[in-house]
């Protein structure tokens, strides 16, 4: 029987908790672009944006109103829960919030790129794409 050093076991398993968390959503993203898949807009220059996935649980800030719900990932899909938002209106980023809340509905796809997500609406039309903070 060969024996394993108990210090290069712990290396093996440090090194395979680091590689799952990175293939993970669950973290907090800030909004880099948003709208139709095919015609990005860049995110609002100067406003502080901030989407953060943990436990099932979905919750943010795009420019003016918080917003939440639940969330579940099976391979490259995000099923979504119904989502709760504030309802103040900021003309300066309505479209921003509008654009992003509009691709968490029902399922969407994701790619997960090294610290860079893109989750795209349910029928493909609308995707944003989120850096890792």
């Amino acid at each position: 029987m060969k024996k394993i050093p108990v210090l290069g076991l712990l290396v093996v398993l440090v090194l395979t908790a680091c590689a799952e968390g990175e293939s993970s959503i669950e973290g907090q993203w800030r909004l880099v672009t948003y709208g139709p898949t095919a015609g990005q807009i860049s995110a609002a220059p100067d406003v502080e944006t901030s989407i953060e996935f943990k436990d099932g649980q979905m919750s943010g800030n795009v420019g003016c109103n918080g917003f939440g719900g639940e969330y579940d990932v099976k391979g490259d899909r995000i099923a979504f829960g119904p989502v709760m938002s504030t309802m103040m209106f900021c003309e300066a980023v309505a479209e921003q919030e509008a654009g992003t809340l509009a691709v968490f509905w029902q399922t969407a796809g994701f790619v997960l790129e090294g610290d860079t997500l893109t989750i795209t609406s349910a029928d493909g039309a609308m995707s944003i794409v989120l850096a890792r903070k």
